[in-house]
């Protein structure tokens, strides 16, 4: 990971939103960002850029001193949606109809 020198008082957050949160619950919950700079912040964090090579699932964010769960941060953007925390249930797996099987069956 790097270590960023900084004075975070005077970065912004959008810009530098590692020296201003430390996890994506923390984004969420900041009230003087809009739901389209949480987006930002949030989905530059899920970047495959940030991912860490041996482990996927996480991300070392650079300016952070520790990694992030990937699911962490999707389940975030899935509340600003305003879904639920959960991922979609899966589905029934479904056959195609073959028209040439459904005359076979008359």
């Amino acid at each position: 990971m790097t270590d960023v020198k900084a004075n975070t008082g005077t970065l912004h957050p959008l810009f530098h939103p590692a020296a201003h949160y430390a996890s994506p619950a923390d984004v969420l919950n900041d009230g003087e960002l809009s739901a389209p700079e949480k987006r930002i912040i949030l989905s530059s964090w899920a970047s495959d850029m940030f991912a860490v090579e041996s482990c996927p699932a996480l991300r070392e964010i650079p300016g952070m001193d520790h990694t992030i769960r990937l699911a962490d941060i999707l389940a975030a953007l899935r509340q600003l949606d305003g879904g639920d925390d959960d991922p979609p249930p899966g589905g029934i797996p479904m056959r195609l109809r073959r028209p040439w099987a459904a005359a076979q069956q008359r």
